[in-house]
């Protein structure tokens, strides 16, 4: 197993974190929540997918 990239770790807990937030307040029927969690999301991935390229680019994967 190669070594882990922490960063990328962090990422997909955010995002995995983040859709639970979005369950969370869809089951409460909080609108505000639901959208700010998908925002969250969106953000969360794309900085993660932002860094992966870079990484890639770099020769750091």
């Amino acid at each position: 197993m190669k070594n882990i990239k922490w960063i990328l770790m962090v990422y997909a807990i955010l995002a995995a974190v983040s859709l639970g937030s979005i369950g969370i307040a869809i089951g409460e029927r909080n609108t505000i929540g639901t959208v700010l969690a998908f925002i969250l999301f969106a953000i969360v991935m794309g900085l993660g997918f932002k860094t992966k390229r870079k990484m890639r680019e770099n020769g750091q994967l």
